[in-house]
């Protein structure tokens, strides 16, 4: 990529994760600000929410009600008004912290979580975990390596999930109740998952953490230790790359009336310090030729 105008559209939070085109706004999470922002189309901000837990995943059931991770907790929760109630505690399925969810046109919700305390011990294998409407929860796909960005082709067949510790994306079959089947890889960037956080750190592999379709069928993903946003073919060829500069990209979404505006999340690589005082997460904002598609 060259020539094309990257810009700040919002600014001042901590640490951005979870960008979802809703109704003419964008919806992000400030994970470690614990609350839910929504950018309006002429760059006011508006907080939507507040959660103690920390919000990560976002996302909208078919009434247009938001759907918010609670991280800490590991419960997802629903905006009924003002109030965030809960639509199913998640502690028995997951083993540590929730991540990132993207959430299918029945409003069933599919979740990731870390699976460990990476920072303090070794990487361990985890669960995407389902969500019905109602509020009940099973587990979709074992065996994963710290399931992240997650995102729906348009016709609802196809799961594509970033493993970020395994340096790979994986794609699955949905069938009509939900359920995941004909796991497969769709871009693999490494020979083998990581052991440990020192394994992730000394990679020079891509990592990718957040993800979006467009219309071609090609997934945008943001690359942390890239300080970048690449958009790739099935297979990890890249045939666009959106740099960040000195942040890292941690969640990317196609929005804008045309969704044709990308909106990138990113904030200070991970373990560099800080001399602002933390509030170095920001939405940047460039636009593309190819729309989004599908969900988020």
């Amino acid at each position: 990529m060259s020539g094309r105008a990257v810009e700040c559209v919002a600014d001042g939070f901590a640490f951005v994760e979870g960008p979802r085109w809703h109704r003419g706004r964008l919806y992000f999470s400030d994970v470690a600000g614990r609350r839910v922002h929504a950018l309006d189309t002429d760059g006011s901000v508006a907080t939507v929410c507040e959660v103690p837990g920390q919000p990560s995943g976002l996302g909208f059931t078919p009434e247009g009600d938001l759907l918010v991770v609670s991280m800490l907790d590991r419960r997802l929760l629903r905006l009924d008004g003002d109030a965030l109630v809960e639509v199913a505690d998640l502690t028995e399925l997951a083993p540590f912290h929730l991540n990132d969810m993207v959430v299918d046109s029945v409003g069933r919700a599919y979740v990731g979580n870390f699976g460990s305390n990476f920072e303090e011990e070794p990487i361990r294998p985890t669960c995407v975990i389902r969500v019905e409407p109602d509020g009940t929860a099973s587990i979709a796909a074992e065996s994963m390596i710290f399931p992240n960005g997650t995102a729906i082709s348009p016709d609802g067949t196809t799961l594509l999930v970033a493993e970020s510790f395994a340096f790979r994306i994986t794609a699955f079959d949905v069938l009509k109740d939900g359920s995941l089947t004909r796991r497969r890889e769709w871009a693999r960037f490494a020979p083998e998952p990581a052991a440990d956080l020192s394994a992730v750190l000394a990679s020079d592999a891509t990592i990718p953490d957040g993800i979006c379709l467009d219309a071609e069928g090609a997934l945008w993903v943001a690359h942390p230790k890239g300080r970048g946003a690449l958009r790739m073919s099935e297979g990890g060829e890249v045939m666009d790359h959106i740099p960040t500069g000195d942040l890292a990209p941690y969640a990317v979404a196609l929005g804008g009336q045309d969704r044709r505006t990308l909106y990138i999340c990113a904030a200070l690589p991970l373990g560099a310090a800080d001399p602002g005082g933390g509030r170095r997460g920001c939405v940047l904002a460039c636009r593309v030729d190819v729309p989004g598609a599908g969900l988020p």
